[in-house]
């Protein structure tokens, strides 16, 4: 027995993880001569946690690696697109599509909605978090809430979806970056002494890591964060403050007082990080505050995730789905301009945009034919630009 709970690779490949009914059906399929019938899928949501006005579209790389090889023809938005559940006319929205002999892929069903389900909800929290934080710091303390065999997944998703940076080796690893943090207050409580750890920190560390001093360790944040500028002195980057929950009180206010704090004295230029409980819906009162930066976990690394589901909608070339879906092949087309989708049948002429006129791009892109990659897939960083230009015109 292997020493953790999780699947290797090939495990995930074979289709191991499935649920047994997938099994069955294939077992009475092929009993039948049914298992090679052509069948195309498509993967849509009928809506989003808390009522999100979109997602972004994250784990298609890893959706692709999952059928590479199988005897199947993949189309999905482009990764980091955004998406909604409906298209201007309400319609569902497919995001992906797959088609092959349904005998060949069915057993990968269930782990290729595990792909795309919760990276997608980790991309989008981590997205909706870069909007209201502007320009400002952001980085991922999410894995020690998960999983350890999920930390490069949820990592390249919450780069993906507009933080910074990551603080794990693994995760900063899979999106090729060097990992980002501080300090934890193990380190001070070993010292027993703020100063000594801080100037053991500043002495070892190499000139490229931030000093950044976590000052609430033993006394009250503002006069560790005076300790920390006067001990460092100019090589003092910030100050983070992650006073738990239980003492905090009211948190935009401490920041205030240590914004004021180091100002009077010279210390402008200190930046101040907050960490500890942050979320979308707290984080704009600290930027108010004064706060310059945030170490965000749980909320992201536990996002919501986003509920797709694969569904036939034709068989043998004939439309045909079950109650409360559409039949027949579908292409998706999104005005750049007004940023509207419209579904329709794939046998239709192109539409013009319904608000401005305008010529409207399918969304809907080649990437496996008979099992082979036929477009290159993008860089993290390419996906993670592609995001942040998307974020500029949405809203949350």
């Amino acid at each position: 027995m292997d020493s953790f709970f999780i699947s290797s690779a090939e495990e995930i490949k074979r289709g191991e993880t499935t649920d047994v009914y997938f099994l069955r059906t294939r077992q009475i399929l092929e009993a039948y001569g049914l298992g090679r019938k052509h069948v195309l899928m498509e993967c849509t949501t009928s809506d989003l946690p808390e009522r999100w006005p979109w997602g972004i579209l994250c784990g298609i790389e890893e959706a692709i690696r999952l059928l590479e090889g199988y005897p199947v023809s993949v189309k999905a938005f482009p990764e980091g697109s955004f998406f909604r559940p409906m298209d201007a006319r309400g319609y569902r929205i497919p995001v992906l599509t797959i088609e092959g002999p349904y005998g060949d892929f069915c057993l990968l069903e269930t782990p290729l909605l595990g792909l795309l389900c919760q990276a997608s909800g980790i991309a989008t929290m981590a997205a909706r978090i870069r909007k209201v934080a502007g320009k400002r710091l952001l980085i991922g303390f999410g894995i020690r809430r998960m999983h350890p065999a999920l930390a490069p997944m949820i990592d390249r998703a919450t780069y993906i979806g507009g933080f910074d940076g990551v603080s794990s080796l693994i995760g900063a690893k899979c999106i090729g970056k060097k990992p980002m943090g501080t300090m934890p207050h193990a380190l001070i409580i070993v010292f027993g002494d703020q100063i000594k750890a801080w100037k053991a920190f500043h002495a070892l560390m190499p000139k490229d890591v931030p000093r950044i001093a976590l000052v609430d360790t033993f006394y009250d944040e503002k006069i560790e964060a005076l300790m920390a500028a006067e001990a460092l002195g100019e090589d003092l980057y910030g100050v983070r403050l992650d006073t738990p929950g239980s003492r905090k009180g009211d948190f935009a206010t401490i920041i205030k007082e240590v914004r004021w704090e180091l100002d009077i004295r010279g210390f402008r230029k200190v930046k101040i990080i907050a960490s500890g409980g942050l979320n979308e819906r707290n984080i704009p009162a600290l930027i108010e505050a004064g706060a310059d930066g945030f170490g965000v976990g749980t909320s992201v690394s536990n996002a919501p995730t986003i509920d797709f589901a694969l569904d036939i909608v034709e068989v043998e070339g004939k439309p045909l789905a079950k109650r409360g879906k559409l039949g027949g092949r579908k292409d998706v087309f999104r005005c750049l301009g007004c940023l509207i989708d419209i579904v329709q049948p794939s046998s239709n002429a192109p539409p013009k945009c319904p608000r401005c006129g305008g010529v409207m791009e399918s969304m809907l892109k080649p990437l496996l034919i008979d099992g082979k990659i036929v477009s290159p897939l993008p860089s993290v960083d390419e996906i993670r630009s592609y995001v942040l230009r998307q974020l500029e015109f949405l809203e949350i």
